[in-house]
Parts: structure tokens; C-alpha cells; sequence
């Protein structure tokens, strides 16, 4: 028999997960702390979407749309309706054939509905994908720096290690893709796959070209490399011009699960997301299922299913827009496209060249990032907050890089266009004075 002291409420925590130590996953805490002590202040750091479109009404007039299509186009009875709405409803989703027919008209993906499953926000997709693929501690993501923190602590969740790949400026660097593929295999480890953001990434706002694309997508052949496509803000470039073909539309060997959110496009607070997993699992005995199966699989221990409610609100906005989200957020394609000029009009007129501050030039999304001769730390940030009300982001919450500790993320979002332009003028302010 062991002596053992009483329990007195307390958990050490050197006894739960490590990722509970995990700097990654506190960024986005102290990020929202700082925005509620100083409501104030206005945000050039929230990704989240414009507020003034949002109407009430919406929502009811979205589920009633919904509820006339099961009727009306499903055939389902008054029961099987009510059902759909009040019950848990199947693992992967209820919407599945509207989210295959919004591929089909605003990103030339042609899949089949079987292949999607709805979930949880993009987030709970990017934790069900890490998860089916990290069969033991020799797994490895790779991730193109600087990397939408969600990834991080996702892979942090699941005891997944995460290489970093230099961007470059046509938004990844191959040549290192190649060479950290080389080292991570030297290491021991198994690249299971490449997690990255090719339209307007959070947090660099780059892109990817077409001659990228299609050079990744060769790579990835080559090397046996999963592509996991993330793109929660590929409706919004800054020209039409501008809007490239998808990874998975150019994908013809089912090398790319393509992770999807509504949360930008859609409803933030509806929590939708999806993935596309219509690759093949091939069993032992030879039979074959989808991934989108086997993710489903996992997601039914995780959240058992995605609210049927916020399916419906989601479905409700597609319907209303004969699918496309691009005709539902043609005011804020339009605001987002102007609030990005602004932003980068009016940095380049209190910043021009020579003064020590330059940034990149996005083509399109909500983010750039600032880089100052000075630190950026998140001190600064509480006091650019306080004493300037103003929010950013400092970079170093998305890598370790030592220029991260010099840059700051911006993004246009949630901001009218007059408050943009105020917005830059106490970034100026800011700026100017550090370098006094």
C-alpha cells in the first residue's frame, strides 16, 4: 500500500497534455484579452468579417429557405423536415450536396458530395485530418512560414511535429519544400503532408501562382506529399483577375484534402466548415472507402455531429444565392477591395521609400504585414492599445523567424473605410514615435 495525500482540487500542470504549456496555444487568449481590455481601440488585428451587412432577419429568412427546399426539392414529408432540423442528423452533414454544388460555382471543383464532410468550423477539419494521419510519433505536417496558428496547436493536439517551409515571394519556396522533405525523411520522420493558405494568406496575405500551383501540385507527385488546402479567403482578391484556380480544381491525382470555412463568407457565428477528402483508404483485406468515411469516423467521437441549425442557416444563404457565395458577398468583396487600397495608399504616403518601414503588397484578402526598424513585441501592442487605440498583431504569435520579432500583421476586415484611414494615421503616429 502507497501513502497518498488527500486530493485538495489542484491538477498539476506537468500531468496533463504538454500542448497545455504550449506558447501557440495562449496567443490567441492574450490576442482577444488585449482587444476586451481597450474595446476602444480600432482593430487592424481581427480577421474576423465586416458586422454592418449582418441582418437578424437573415438567419430567419435563411432557415425558412432551407426548410422549402427539403420540401420542395428533397420531397421530404412535414416529419422528415422537422426531423432535419431538431435531430442530430447523420455524422457528415446534412448540406453536403449544397456544399458540392458552391464548389462547383465559385471554385470549379467538381466532387462528389460523398466526399465532403461538414464540420465543426475549419477548425475541427484541420484536427480530424491531423489526427487520421498521425498513426505514430514518426508523422511530421509541414507548413509554409508563416503559419496560421490554428495549425499550430492543432498539430500540437495530436503530438504532430511541424516543419517549416520559407514562403518566398510567390508564397512558397520549393527549392526548401524539396529540402526539408530531404531532412524530415533524414530525421527519421514521415512527411505525411503540406498544410498552407494559397490565396491571401493569414497571416502574410501572400498567394500562390499559377505557375506554383502547378509546379506544388508536380512536387507533391514526386515526393508523395498530401496537400492540404486551406482557403477561407479566396472569394476576396483585389481585381477578378486575380483569382487563380484552386489546388484542388487543378488537382487530377487526389493529392489535395481541401479544408473549407463559412465563417468568412457564410456566418461566422453559424461555425461551419468542411473538408474534402475524396481520396481512397485501402484496407488490409483490399476493400476501399473514402477518406471523408474515415474522418467521419473521428469526428463521430469528437463532436458527433455539426448543429443541423447552423447547417441550415448556411444552406439558407447558398440557396438564396443559387449557390454562389461570390453573388452573396459581392458588398463585401467590394469593401474589403477598397479597405486594402486604403490601407496600402496610406502607408505609402507617410512611409516612403528610405524611412526604415516597408510592407508587401497583397492581391487581396484582409492581411499584409508591416516590417519596422524596431522590436514588436507584444508589450508594444498593449501600448499602441492604450495610448494610441489602435490594434495589430505582432508576427512573432506565427513564428519563430528572427525578422518575426521586427513585423506586425494588419488586416482591413472589420473596419469601415474612414476608420482604415484612421486607423493608419495612428499606426503612423505609433511608428513615428518609436523611431523619435
Amino acid at each position: 500500500m502507497t501513502d497518498r495525500r488527500p486530493f485538495d482540487g489542484q491538477l498539476a500542470l506537468a500531468d496533463l497534455h504538454s500542448a497545455l504549456a504550449d506558447p501557440a496555444l495562449e496567443s490567441m487568449t492574450f490576442l482577444n484579452e488585449v482587444g476586451g481590455r481597450h474595446p476602444e481601440a480600432l482593430s487592424l488585428a481581427a480577421g474576423r468579417p465586416y458586422e454592418e451587412f449582418f441582418e437578424i432577419e437573415a438567419i430567419h429568412r435563411y432557415l425558412r429557405r432551407f426548410e422549402q427546399y427539403l420540401t420542395a426539392d428533397r420531397n421530404l414529408n412535414p416529419d422528415q423536415v422537422r426531423q432535419a432540423f431538431f435531430q442530430y442528423g447523420r455524422t457528415k452533414g446534412i448540406i453536403h450536396e449544397l456544399v458540392a454544388r458552391n464548389l462547383a460555382a465559385d471554385e470549379g471543383i467538381e466532387v462528389d458530395p460523398e466526399a465532403i464532410v461538414v464540420t465543426v468550423g475549419c477548425q475541427e477539419a484541420m484536427y480530424l485530418v491531423l489526427r487520421a494521419l498521425r498513426r505514430d510519433e514518426r508523422d511530421a505536417v509541414l507548413a509554409i512560414a508563416p503559419t496560421y496558428v490554428g495549425l499550430t496547436g492543432a498539430a500540437r493536439l495530436v503530438d504532430m511535429p511541424v516543419r517549416t517551409v520559407r514562403s518566398g515571394p510567390d508564397g512558397v519556396d520549393l527549392d526548401d519544400l524539396a529540402a526539408v522533405l530531404h531532412r524530415t525523411r533524414g530525421e527519421g520522420l514521415r512527411p505525411r503532408a503540406l498544410y498552407l493558405l494559397p490565396d491571401h494568406s493569414n497571416p502574410s496575405g501572400l498567394s500562390l501562382g499559377p505557375a506554383e500551383r502547378r509546379a506544388l501540385l508536380e512536387l507533391a507527385e514526386r515526393e508523395d506529399l498530401l496537400l492540404l488546402e486551406d482557403n477561407p479567403y479566396g472569394l476576396f482578391a483585389a481585381a477578378s483577375a486575380d483569382r487563380p484556380s484552386t489546388l484542388k480544381a487543378l488537382d487530377t491525382a487526389r493529392r489535395v484534402v481541401y479544408l473549407g470555412s463559412y465563417a468568412k463568407t457564410g456566418l461566422p457565428g453559424a461555425r461551419v466548415g468542411f473538408v474534402v477528402a475524396d481520396q481512397r483508404v485501402t484496407a488490409p483485406s483490399g476493400a476501399s472507402t473514402l477518406f471523408a468515411d474515415e474522418l467521419a469516423k473521428l469526428k463521430s467521437m469528437v463532436t458527433v455531429n455539426t448543429s443541423p441549425i447552423s447547417q441550415a442557416v448556411i444552406a439558407g444563404k447558398l440557396l438564396e444565392h443559387e449557390g454562389s457565395l461570390l453573388r452573396a458577398n459581392e458588398r463585401e468583396i467590394a469593401l474589403y477591395r477598397d479597405n486594402l487600397a486604403r490601407l496600402l495608399g496610406g502607408l505609402a504616403a507617410l512611409f516612403p521609400a528610405g524611412s526604415g518601414v516597408h510592407w508587401n503588397t497583397p492581391k487581396g484578402g484582409f492581411f499584409l504585414v508591416v516590417t519596422v526598424p524596431f522590436k514588436v513585441d507584444d508589450e508594444l501592442l498593449e501600448r499602441s492599445a492604450r495610448d494610441y487605440g489602435l490594434l495589430w498583431t505582432p508576427m512573432h504569435h506565427f513564428y519563430d523567424g528572427p525578422e518575426a520579432a521586427y513585423q506586425l500583421r494588419l488586416s482591413v476586415s472589420v473596419l469601415t473605410p474612414d476608420q482604415v484611414d484612421e486607423g493608419v494615421r495612428r499606426l503612423g503616429r505609433l511608428i513615428n514615435d518609436q523611431q523619435a
